[in-house]
């Protein structure tokens, strides 16, 4: 058996076994990314679309996701490849590429108004290593690097990537520890600690997903938004909020969309707090 540092499940693993998330193995005693470069997504996306708002605007950006996730998002837009029966199955037969691999193909798209690579579409965080190793050789061709995640991940994780990650979108999923255990099945504190850190490196953007009967209250909002208005991105701005429509999908079709009223009425109290506040999915 072996200990997982990567989140806060720390899984004990079996020789040749997967963590919770799927995505991390144990190999001779040792923990490591099962999902190393198994590229399961691949596309040349508008820089907008992580969402990143005010890092590089008007740019594309090379989005790689391999498979695998350490929340379990019962609404997960990318289930195929997070944590479904289908993941599992890609999980064999996903195409490998190497970090030098994916570089030279982020360099041969340069041409299309790429500017770089976003790690994102799974959890990036649950196959750390082949972003750090990819980052840093990109980073060293002259490309920008972007972390799309869920931020659940321990400062040690962080700490090997902030090096080589230019900017990241990271989902705040609500603000009630209710919310975050029994729903998503994760840790507020961890993704709250992980924000505080990433800020001090990269620049930050978060996003908000507004599920009816969940996160979707005024008073909670207030606290998302004073709390956020606590932060800084490197070069001094405060960080831009993501508030986001919710869609039934995946195991919640229990309800309907959020009516967009409701998000509008959010992004307002939100503004009372914070300078850059964007609506999405409306």
């Amino acid at each position: 058996m072996a200990i997982c540092s990567v989140c806060f499940r720390h899984c004990s693993i079996p020789e040749g076994g997967l963590g919770f998330c799927g995505g991390r193995t144990a190999r001779d005693g040792r923990v490591e990314a099962f999902n190393y470069g198994r590229i399961t997504s691949l596309a040349l996306d508008p820089i907008e679309k992580k969402p990143l708002a005010r890092f590089h605007p008007g740019s594309m950006i090379l989005s790689a996701g391999s498979f695998g996730c350490n929340l379990r998002c019962p609404f997960c837009q990318n289930y195929a490849i997070s944590w479904s029966e289908e993941a599992k199955r890609l999980a064999e037969t996903a195409e490998t590429l190497t970090p030098e691999e994916l570089v030279a193909l982020a360099e041969r798209t340069r041409p299309r108004g790429n500017i770089g690579i976003a790690f994102t579409y799974n959890e990036p965080l649950v196959g750390y290593e082949f972003v750090r190793d990819t980052a840093k050789l990109a980073k060293e061709r002259g490309l920008v690097t972007a972390l799309v995640t869920n931020g659940t991940a321990s400062p040690e994780v962080l700490a090997e990537l902030a090096p080589y990650i230019d900017a990241m979108n990271v989902d705040l999923k609500g603000f009630t520890d209710r919310y975050y255990k029994d729903v998503l099945g994760g840790d507020r504190a961890m993704t709250m600690a992980f924000i505080e850190e990433a800020v001090k490196t990269a620049h930050v953007e978060l996003t908000t997903l507004i599920v009816p009967g969940e996160n979707d209250s005024e008073a909670e909002m207030r606290e998302l938004a004073g709390w956020v208005s606590g932060l800084a991105n490197p070069d001094g701005a405060s960080v831009p909020l993501h508030i986001s429509r919710f869609f039934p999908r995946f195991h919640m079709t229990d309800r309907g969309a959020t009516p967009v009223r409701t998000v509008y009425r959010l992004a307002e109290v939100a503004r009372e707090y914070l300078e850059y506040v964007y609506t999405g999915n409306c």
